[in-house]
């Protein structure tokens, strides 16, 4: 939801909605905090009363002790009042925010792929921080905040009559000067607070992904140009938020000095109508108290509706979040996928006459695309640069949904399975082997977390990472961050991890591309005793860790060229002899 520049966003019934969803579950709370409030209100309201009381006492015959005993009273009752409420709302802000952001995070990691990466990382983590503490005092403290500032200045303001009609007319005027400054003030104050949190958004999205690349931007002596452009989002949210403080202090100072002048008059014209006999001191006084306290609902009013409209943009964009395409639910009988009974013969994938784009007006990243997965084996996938090798498996891995034609997995239609049910028989070790938060421990069992300490061995034995763990002081407890392990040892981790499912079909997207010669030998060997179980599809540009697979396809423009194995595909094929050129591998390189 934008808005044009030069416009103003006004706190209407439907944007309040949106805020009011975050706070409906919680309405029982907010209603006795608003009881509290009130009767905290009505405390103070009281207190000035009860002063002229104590004053009047003073001229006559009365007691004391009543008053003074009164204001005791108020005293306590309206602490323990303010404790309750605070700690009520400040609790209930804490739920309400804790509710937003459980919800975008599981909404974040069940939505589509294409509608997670469509969006910087960086501007996503902005909502889920920045944008919900907006939130805390918008769905809790402002709306309670604001009626019962609404309630004290019309209670001071009655109670005010109740003293003297005449010294009323004069506060009254200066309350109408301070509403209409608000009233003008407040959506433009709001507008560049929305703007200065927009732009706070691409800043995060932006410095994310510079600190991803950091290496390369040292690389290219681009620190500084780097920066320009991250922080030129920074300059502009400043420019906005600095925007938004002079209104609030041009509001605020002008609502202070109206206030200010109105006392004045209350002294002056109130001394004149002691002198005249027309009011009593105590009432003065008490008139002097309440116009004192006028302040307090006024600023209350004026910050309450700062933060609602700050809350409200807020949480317009926590809603836009609502609007990322998830993967639909999972069907599970207990934890374990339904799975019907097959033929041994049966491929265990199949790809048939399949299209695919990243978007309605994309050009298709592949086109007719034919392809048997047998149930054992290893099948290879290669080819230049943008032939679509990694969209084949984003395709398999139903990151991407197809625009013709259709994949089968074991003989049923993709479009009659989950996407659990796809994924619980597939392993994949991705291209760029990222490492999730956590230990290398987690980091195995991400997939299988209920894998033994034993199996966890097993499979570091099978990609040579034991003997590097075991020398590790905390061992499989060691935290992993990104510069912890070297990139071959985050693809050794991967691999282990996805060996560790021991599934039907093993995806390696270059999985090997930064092993020295000894581990990918190992990790070859690894691919060798997995194939001869199950499945193994594997994509990579050095052609000569896939030389030996069963099948080798060769992909170009998104098609299917040609298949066959190494010594065929050199006979056949000219594009995968002029790979195998390039590379200088020799036509025996099987053998060898």
């Amino acid at each position: 939801m934008t808005v044009p520049e030069g416009t103003s966003r006004k706190v209407s019934v439907p944007r309040l909605r949106i805020l009011w969803s975050f706070a409906r579950p919680h309405k029982r709370a907010l209603a006795l905090a608003l009881v509290l409030a009130l009767v905290g209100s009505g405390m103070g309201l009281a207190t000035p009363m009860v002063t002229k009381g104590v004053l009047d006492a003073l001229d006559g015959s009365g007691s004391l002790r009543g008053p003074i005993s009164a204001l005791l009273l108020l005293l306590v009752v309206g602490s323990a009042v303010m404790y309750w409420q605070w700690t009520l709302l400040g609790a209930l802000g804490e739920r309400v925010v804790l509710r937003a952001r459980e919800s975008m995070v599981r909404r974040f990691l069940r939505a589509t792929v294409p509608a997670v990466t469509r969006r910087p990382p960086g501007e996503l983590v902005t909502r889920v921080t920045s944008d919900t503490v907006l939130l805390h005092e918008a769905a809790t403290g402002a709306p309670v905040g604001l009626i019962n500032a609404v309630v004290m200045l019309l209670g001071t303001l009655v109670l005010m009559a109740v003293l003297d009609l005449v010294l009323l007319g004069t506060v009254v005027a200066a309350v109408m000067v301070v509403g209409v400054l608000f009233a003008v003030l407040m959506p433009q104050i709001a507008t560049a607070q929305q703007r200065a949190q927009d732009h706070l958004g691409r800043l995060g999205g932006n410095l994310e992904g510079a600190l991803r690349a950091i290496r390369t931007v040292k690389a290219g002596r681009a620190e500084d140009r780097t920066a320009e452009r991250i922080v030129a989002d920074a300059r502009t949210s400043a420019e906005h938020g600095i925007r938004a403080v002079r209104r609030e202090a041009l509001a605020w100072t002008i609502s202070a000095a109206g206030i200010q002048l109105a006392i004045i008059l209350v002294l002056g014209v109130g001394a004149w109508r002691v002198s005249e006999g027309a009011l009593e001191v105590s009432s003065l006084i008490a008139f002097l108290l309440y116009s004192f306290g006028l302040m307090d609902p006024i600023s209350e009013l004026s910050q309450n509706v700062t933060a609602l409209q700050s809350g409200i943009a807020a949480a317009e964009r926590i809603r836009e979040t609502d609007d990322l395409q998830t993967e639909e639910a999972e069907r599970f009988v207990g934890d374990v996928p339904v799975r019907e009974a097959v033929l041994p013969d049966m491929p265990v994938l199949e790809l048939r006459d399949v299209t695919a784009a990243y978007g309605p007006d994309a050009e298709p990243a592949v086109r007719g695309v034919g392809l048997v997965i047998p149930r054992r084996g290893h099948t290879a996938i290669v080819g230049p640069s943008g032939a679509g090798k990694t969209t084949l498996f984003s395709l398999v891995l139903r990151f991407l949904e197809p625009t013709g034609g259709e994949l089968l997995l074991d003989g049923r239609p993709y479009r009659d399975l989950t996407h659990d049910e796809i994924r619980s028989r597939l392993a994949y070790v991705e291209q760029d082997t990222p490492i999730v938060p956590g230990t290398i421990r987690d980091n195995l069992l991400l997939a299988r977390p209920d894998a033994t300490d034993a199996e966890l061995r097993r499979v570091l034995r099978e990609v040579r990472l034991a003997e590097k763990v075991d020398a590790l002081d905390e061992g499989l407890d060691t935290p992993l961050s990104g510069t912890a392990v070297s990139g071959g040892e985050r693809q050794r981790i991967a691999l282990a991890r996805a060996l560790l499912r021991t599934p039907d079909v093993l995806l390696l997207d270059e999985a090997t591309a930064q092993l020295d010669g000894l581990t990918e030998a190992a990790v070859q060997e690894c691919v060798r005793a997995r194939a001869a179980s199950g499945a193994v599809v594997t994509i990579a540009h050095r052609l000569s860790t896939v030389i030996d697979a069963d099948t080798i396809v060769v992909m170009e423009a998104g098609r299917v060229r040609a298949r066959g194995s190494h010594g065929e595909l050199l006979a056949t094929d000219a594009l995968y002899r002029e790979l195998v050129e390039a590379l200088r591998i020799p036509a025996d390189a099987r053998a060898v």
